[in-house]
């Protein structure tokens, strides 16, 4: 039974904000009442008090009405943040990225403390309102990717929950100064993302709601911003002439009740054009396809956008498709549609053993711990059965479109990718046993490797921030392959040897190199492994011999300073030229957003350079100076002396500029390796 006298979360969030707001303004009282002498002695309880409001959802909104305040009792003195009128916004996307709380929290203080300025609440002697505000929309276009882009490495290895302030900060200065001026970097931004076709669109979702509400709202003036958005707007709110208006499901239903077979055509022929146009699914489509099922199911590749290949594996198929449609495609899953049409465009139901699979899936039974996790992290707008089956239907139509969300665990995000590419029905087999069994079984060199039996995973505690089939599986494949690990101590060398293979699948080579000592994590042999990854990738030095299976790697993230950042685990998916005849890796980085500045000029490419959607690029050379892990295929020999002194030099070069500068000598290694 309920018990109606608990309080809600909302309610024990406000508490718990009320109680750090009290703790914050004795602070505050504290360091304004002493002396000089003893003041600064008194600035760090003040910077932690304002940490943990800031931490809380309504804390940046508190610190802003004590703005004036907090900066009157002397918390930047000394430092150029005393100065506001001299700051130069491109310096604070280093200070909102520190991994020092101190800086994090001054440079939140200082924004928040102009934003008092810009809105009229503190009248500063240095600078104007409108010289704050200014300075801000500069802040705001500088910051773009905190605003809603997805956590990079860097943050969380060198943040970890500091991130949170520094998003909160972008996201309220935002709110408050008014997304108008940023609107055109954030289309461009939203493109950016669309053209990789990630899974997870909520964040997308967010970001084009606030442009649709800038653009209907008429007391924001966007000037001549935000051309190019009706796309975008009309994808999610009025693909088509019977919604363009957003009238709501109930009566774009009722309308479609009155379409003749003609009027029905058209409204799927527009939906499926603006799908496939954006990879974004309007919940008008989800209801269409509904309709369509029950009175016109002939025009069911209209609606899907389908191909003469798709739609024979919808002719063939058609019960099935008719089934996972009725069970997990709604206004609130319409997402599903898009990786439904991509799955049948794939042709893997030819595969004898999906189409049963996915017959079991459609009336798959959740646990009740499953369900309940569903329900927390998508809401109760439909049964969890449909979010899952939504979420397998986007994993095998877009299995480049895994992310790993805010967690540490790109391995396991990189084997669902995997499975999802190129062995389907072992995926829906692990989402069959994580979802009705709550445990999955592998083995390690014929050792039963159970999830329920291991111990604690890679992430502490798996985040709500995925798929929903990364929510109910990755907890499972995170302790498996720490397991896995822990069964590798004592051997020699990096566990990955023994690890990839058992774990990701058989086609992943057993053939291992890594040019990193484990023991000192100095650099080793680099120029033998370098030209070993030539003769097994390149195909001028492996018999032009193409990459038939997607194999697991290990890069050393960098950041745009080129400094070490961690390792992560990514596929190889295929090496070929691109359209300037310059060799190409094609590699899946389950990172959420592919596009990275990884310092000396190397800034990974998703798009133009014959990118497929979910790929991410670099030259062979840029990308062979960032790789310390590979598989191979031991009995595939090449000549490792053909390779060109002045490539391996070349590489070589790039190593020692960027992560490797501190690996060279004997120097006390930065990490060990980790994830590969």
């Amino acid at each position: 039974m309920t018990n109606n006298n608990e309080n809600s979360p909302s309610d024990d969030s406000q508490q718990e904000l009320a109680t750090r707001v009290r703790q914050l303004d004795d602070a505050l009282e504290l360091v304004t009442v002493s002396l000089a002498i003893t003041r600064p002695a008194k600035i760090p309880g003040l910077y932690e008090s304002v940490r943990e409001v800031l931490m809380l959802e309504g804390g940046c909104a508190a610190v802003e009405a004590r703005a004036e305040a907090i900066e009157r009792c002397g918390i930047f003195e000394g430092s150029d943040w005393a100065h506001p009128q001299i700051l130069i916004p491109s310096l604070t996307t280093y200070s909102l990225r520190s991994p020092q709380m101190e800086t994090v929290v001054v440079e939140a203080l200082s924004e928040l403390r102009l934003l008092a300025v810009a809105k009229g609440g503190y009248q500063h002697p240095q600078l104007s309102a409108e010289q704050a505000h200014h300075y801000l929309a500069q802040v705001l276009a500088i910051n773009l990717e905190l605003l809603f882009g997805v956590p990079t490495e860097a943050e969380r290895e060198q943040q970890g929950r500091l991130a949170t302030i520094s998003r909160g900060v972008i996201r309220h200065l935002a709110e408050r100064i008014g997304y108008e001026h940023i609107i055109d970097r954030l289309i461009d931004e939203i493109w950016r993302v669309l053209n990789q076709r990630p899974i997870q669109v909520a964040g997308v979702h967010q970001m084009i709601t606030q442009i649709a509400i800038c653009r209907n709202n008429p007391d924001i003036d966007l000037g001549g911003s935000g051309s190019g958005a009706d796309r975008l707007v009309s994808s999610l709110f009025g693909p088509t002439q019977a919604c363009r208006e957003d009238p709501g499901i109930d009566i774009y239903r009722e309308r479609l009740a009155a379409m003749d077979n003609a009027a029905l055509q058209s409204e799927a022929t527009g939906c499926a054009r603006a799908m496939h146009d954006t990879g974004l699914v309007s919940p008008y489509h989800g209801e269409l396809v509904r309709y369509l099922l029950e009175h016109a199911s002939t025009l069911l590749s209209e609606a899907l956008g389908l191909s003469s290949t798709g739609r024979d594996c919808l002719l063939c198929y058609q019960d099935l498709v008719h089934a996972l449609i009725q069970q997990g495609i709604y206004p609130q899953t319409c997402q599903g549609l898009y990786g439904l049409a991509l799955m049948l465009e794939r042709g893997i139901l030819y595969q004898p053993p999906v189409a049963p699979a996915l017959w079991r899936q459609v009336q798959l039974p959740l646990s009740p711990y499953n369900r309940e996790r569903i329900a927390l992290a998508y809401g109760g707008g439909a049964e969890p059965r449909a979010w899952l089956i939504q979420g397998v239907l986007s994993m095998l139509g877009q299995p480049l479109g895994v992310g790993q969300g805010n967690n540490p665990t790109c391995q396991s995000a990189r084997a669902l990718s995997m499975w999802a590419y190129n062995d389907p029905d072992y995926l829906l087999q692990m989402v069959a046993w994580a979802a009705r069994d709550d445990e999955i079984i592998m083995h390690f060199e014929g050792q039963p490797v159970s999830s329920r039996m291991s111990g604690t995973g890679v992430a502490a505690e798996i985040t709500l921030d995925l798929d929903p089939v990364s929510l109910l599986v990755v907890p499972h494949l995170d302790r498996i392959y720490a397991e896995m690990g822990r069964l590798c101590v004592g051997r020699e060398g990096d566990p990955h040897r023994w690890v990839n293979p058992e774990f990701h699948g058989w086609w992943s080579g057993r053939g291992f190199r890594i040019n990193v000592d484990v023991a000192t994590g100095q650099l080793e042999d680099l120029e033998g492994f370098l030209r070993h990854f030539y003769v097994s990738y390149h195909p001028y030095y492996n018999g032009n011999q193409p990459l038939i299976h997607p194999q697991p790697a290990g890069i050393a993230v960098t950041d745009s300073a080129a400094r070490f950042i961690g390792w992560h685990a990514i596929t190889v998916l295929r090496v070929a030229l691109d359209q300037q005849e310059r060799m190409r890796v094609y590699f899946f980085n389950p990172n959420n957003d592919s596009g990275q500045n990884w310092g000396d000029d190397i800034v990974v490419s998703t798009s133009g350079n014959g990118e497929r959607f979910g790929e991410a690029s670099l030259p062979f050379e840029e990308f062979a100076s960032r790789l310390y892990i590979f598989h191979f295929d031991p009995l595939e020999r090449g000549n490792p002396e053909a390779v060109s002194a002045q490539e391996i030099e070349r590489i070589t070069a790039l190593v020692h500029r960027s992560w490797g500068a501190d690996r060279i000598d004997g120097e006390a290694m930065q990490a060990s390796p980790g994830p590969g």
